[in-house]
């Protein structure tokens, strides 16, 4: 039986050396039903330690007192509580313990959703995750968590934060589905759409045995998605894809596969029709906006397609030719593309013609170059990555046990050695 003094005093005197810590870590880990079911154990406790030095044994005890229901009058407390560890402790400590750090740490997320205030707990997860986390790399279970609590808290660019990174190494599937899901609507929550479309493509490309509910739910924005930033739809999956995705999409995701449809021919009137018949589904999926982007993208597209063959058009003959009311919802969607660099065009006022012009860059600028540096780092980092999975693969033993079978059934060397002299090299 653990005494709790006895525990308080093992904490403050073997946490400063590694060989101390695993002593420690042996010694909590045996004390753990004693510290939950100890009475003793208060917040008052804890203030015997210190959270930046004694990190493992600090864990330990908060997630002893945090553990269990909290009321709602207590729950603004314990993720306060909380929230001042995950900032002070030491990352080296804590990750002897990382699924105990995470347990609480999704303890907080549940705490800020209880009190309907996300934001309270989107800087301390993001702390935890850089804490936790063994290398930029590694996927953890907090960066769905941290993610969610973004977009509740539409605080997108903090998100997008944790979405730079290349993530290689994934320990469970559904962390992998939500961050990638979570991570596409912060994009496009931040109009960055490319990105955006590689994250939902993840999701549906992942290999899956059934198809889930986020594989469902990302299908229908990788649609929309997709028109709006390639202005076009490919009704069928790459061949990456699961036979059970290319089986169930089509089938549980009709209307939106109608919409890309629509898109794809270029047919604005039946888009329409179909988004206003449609209208109550896309808001129950929480897509009626970004099916409204698709929509709007779609007169766009085919502004876009007049530059290709006209140096000048009036803005009549703009709205007439992609079907919009009036010349003045042509200068608005005009202006827009302006502004956004889709086009390069100038409007004359007096007479209402629009003349299009070639794009001025000339992509030899500083900053241009600093971006196409960027893209080729990252291109060599991933190529390096590759080959280091490629290797470390090569010489797995469960791979090489598996792949040692397979050759064996397809093993043609007793066949090779008796060709006829003839036909040898």
């Amino acid at each position: 039986m653990y005494s709790l003094e006895g525990v308080i005093t093992s904490i403050q005197g073997l946490s400063a050396s590694a060989g101390d810590l695993s002593a420690l870590h042996k010694l909590l880990k045996g004390a753990e039903d004693s510290l939950r079911t100890d009475s003793d154990v208060k917040i008052s406790t804890l203030d015997q330690l210190d959270p930046s030095q004694h990190s493992l044994g600090y864990l330990y005890l908060l997630e002893a007192l945090t553990r269990g229901s909290v009321s709602y009058e207590n729950a603004s407390d314990v993720a306060l509580l909380i929230a001042r560890f995950i900032n002070a402790c030491d990352a080296g400590q804590i990750r002897l313990a990382s699924d105990k750090f995470v347990s609480l740490s999704k303890r907080l997320k549940d705490n800020v959703l209880e009190l309907r205030d996300p934001l309270q707990g989107v800087a301390p997860l993001l702390t935890a995750i850089h804490k936790v986390q063994p290398s930029p790399k590694r996927l953890t279970a907090l960066h769905p968590d941290a993610l969610q609590l973004c977009l509740l808290a539409k605080c997108y660019k903090a998100g997008f934060s944790i979405l730079s990174d290349d993530i290689l190494e994934v320990d469970q599937p559904r962390d992998f589905f939500l961050y990638c899901y979570y991570g596409g609507m912060i994009c496009i929550g931040r109009k960055r759409f490319q990105k955006a479309l590689e994250l939902l493509f993840n999701v549906v490309t992942a290999p899956m045995h059934q198809v889930n509910a986020i594989a469902l739910e990302a299908y229908k924005k990788y649609i929309l998605v997709s028109l709006i930033y390639n202005g076009h739809f490919s009704t069928s999956l790459p061949k990456c894809a699961s036979s059970s995705a290319q089986r169930s999409f089509k089938s549980f995701c009709v209307t939106y596969n109608e919409v890309g449809t629509c898109y794809n021919e270029g047919k604005i009137a039946e888009l329409e029709a179909l988004v206003v018949a449609s209208s109550s589904d896309f808001e129950k999926d929480n897509n009626l906006g970004l099916v409204k982007q698709a929509v709007s993208s779609l007169y766009k597209r085919n502004i876009l397609r007049l530059t290709q063959k006209y140096l000048t058009l009036s803005l009549q003959d703009i709205a007439s030719m992609v079907q919009l009311d009036n010349a003045k919802e042509a200068e608005m969607h005009v202006l827009q593309m302006i502004q956004d660099g889709q086009i390069h065009a100038l409007i004359n006022q007096k007479d209402g013609m629009v003349r299009f012009l070639e794009d001025p860059e000339q992509y030899k600028t500083s900053e241009m170059i600093e971006i196409m540096d960027s893209v080729i780092q990252r291109t060599i980092g991933l190529s390096k990555n590759l080959l280091a999975m490629d290797e470390s693969l090569s010489c797995d033993p469960l791979y090489l046990g598996k792949a040692g079978r397979e050759r064996q059934r397809f093993d043609y060397g007793e066949d090779f050695e008796n060709v006829p002299a003839k036909f040898s090299m």
